[in-house]
């Protein structure tokens, strides 16, 4: 099944209609304003549950490739930057970082516990937002947005002016910098292989400028670590759950920031 959804489309009806996908990375897609969605994934009602979401995080966890991130860094990374983890960012779940979630959870009148569930990660999510004065003004129009900062390697999604999630990406390299600018996501597809790349996996696409596309990465395991060749690149579950929160509804994507 395919969905049709045009670029400044107001919603997405169910059609049988083929068009060719979108060029990858660093390369302008062919056919105008309007693609199909490639998806089986039912409509997705947005919840509450869904708002600063990860899954539960416990000691002996790590990060230990694409395929299973435990999103130990990212927590690693969080507690630093909210000034309660005092070592390096290493991806295991170890006596530093259970103390850094127990300090965490102590200063937020939380459980303590040394467990980052999902009450400490919706608070940990929500105070670790960076550079909230720098989202544009487009960002907090009615909708659904999701804008990429790419000096801090951030997205965050907001519907209505009120935010909803922010996850940890990587963006283009030096010579294929992520493209500044405003695009409503024309283009979608649950399982592309990059025609440029020699079939590389970005699951979970959902192209928004040209061959850019925000997707899970096959080859992503810091955030802070390399670059792609222009898409925003996120951990494979965070793409997951972006698009079962949007896949149904029109996104806008804003690209902003200085690149790092």
């Amino acid at each position: 099944m395919k969905r049709f959804l045009g670029a400044f489309g107001a919603a997405a009806a169910v059609v049988s209609l083929f068009v060719a996908a979108p060029a990858d990375a660093g390369t302008v897609a062919a056919g105008g304003t309007a693609a199909s969605v490639k998806s089986t994934v039912a409509p997705h009602r947005f919840s509450m549950r869904d708002q600063y979401a990860r899954e539960i995080v416990r000691y002996g966890q790590s990060d230990r490739g694409v395929y299973r991130i435990a999103h130990v860094r990212e927590l690693q990374y969080r507690l630093r930057w909210a000034g309660r983890l005092r070592v390096g960012v290493s991806g295991y779940f170890g006596d530093a970082t259970r103390i850094a979630v127990r300090r965490y959870q102590r200063g937020e009148g939380l459980h303590v516990t040394g467990v980052a569930n999902h009450v400490t990660w919706a608070h940990l999510l929500r105070d670790t937002l960076r550079h909230r004065h720098a989202l544009p003004a487009v960002c907090r129009r009615d909708g659904w947005h999701a804008c990429y900062d790419r000096s801090m390697h951030q997205v965050v999604l907001l519907h209505n002016n009120r935010y909803v999630n922010t996850w940890l990406v990587r963006g283009g390299m030096s010579q294929h910098k992520t493209r500044l600018g405003t695009n409503a996501v024309y283009y979608r597809d649950i399982d592309h292989k990059s025609a440029t790349y020699d079939g590389s996996p970005m699951p979970y696409s959902q192209f928004f400028d040209g061959g850019e596309a925000l997707h899970g990465s096959g080859f992503m395991i810091d955030p802070f670590s390399g670059h792609s060749h222009g898409c925003v690149n996120m951990f494979i579950e965070d793409a997951r759950q972006l698009w079962n929160i949007t896949v149904s509804k029109r996104l806008v994507v804003t690209v902003y920031g200085a690149w790092s």
